[in-house]
């Protein structure tokens, strides 16, 4: 029986880390995989105590497959980066989009092919945004 919520519960930084760990490897990986990607990890039985939580919250689900349960997350991988740009965003740069990238841009070492990609792409959404209009 899925348990159904008004509002999401709001993940500690272990529960974070364990359903982007999960994103990382797939999004289908077993307590072993997923302990084995954490910094510095839990035990064993603290990851499966963490992930029946996270299931209990409804962040993930799982499949048993032989004598071992593989989990992933309920929300899909768009969901999730969309989720995850949002926090980043209002974690660093104050909600500031015009700030994040600027940051992105100068922070990195860009060849002229990436720049003409993301102009590109610029190009292509303002076009969109016009014929909608």
């Amino acid at each position: 029986m899925k348990k159904t919520k008004a509002a999401p519960e709001r993940l500690g930084a272990r529960e974070r880390e364990l359903v982007d760990t999960i994103f990382a490897l797939g999004n289908r990986a077993s307590a072993e995989e997923i302990r084995a990607r954490l910094i510095d990890p839990p035990g064993d039985s603290s990851v499966r105590v963490m992930l029946a939580r996270l299931e209990k919250k409804g962040y993930v689900k799982h499949q048993q497959e032989g004598l071992r349960y593989v989990y992933s997350a309920t929300a899909s991988p768009a969901v999730a980066k969309r989720n995850a740009l949002q926090r980043y965003l209002q974690t660093f740069f104050g909600g500031s989009r015009q700030e994040m990238l600027t940051a992105l841009i100068n922070e990195s070492p860009w060849t002229d092919d990436e720049f003409d990609a993301l102009k590109a792409e610029i190009d292509r959404v303002r076009k969109e945004r016009t014929k909608q209009s």
